[in-house]
């Protein structure tokens, strides 16, 4: 697994963050991996979202097929 330091941490955030930790009975070190990993979950379902927006924009459309163009643009 990889490692991050992170330097240069607000006292106020650390006591809240510590504090944290300690409520739910676990080591901020603990608490920190949870909320980075639920961080890096959340930006996948804000991009499933947006791509399921997309998907029922262009629902019932008609698109062409791009392999027309991508073979063109290469024989530029």
């Amino acid at each position: 697994m990889a490692q991050v330091v992170i330097r240069n941490i607000d006292d106020a955030a650390m006591r809240r963050l510590k504090s944290r930790a300690a409520r739910k009975g676990v080591s901020l070190e603990s608490e920190l991996r949870t909320i980075l990993t639920e961080a890096a979950r959340a930006d996948r379902s804000d991009f499933d979202e947006r791509a399921a927006a997309l998907r029922k924009k262009l629902a019932g459309r008609r698109h062409s097929d791009s392999t027309v163009l991508i073979r063109k643009d290469r024989t530029r």
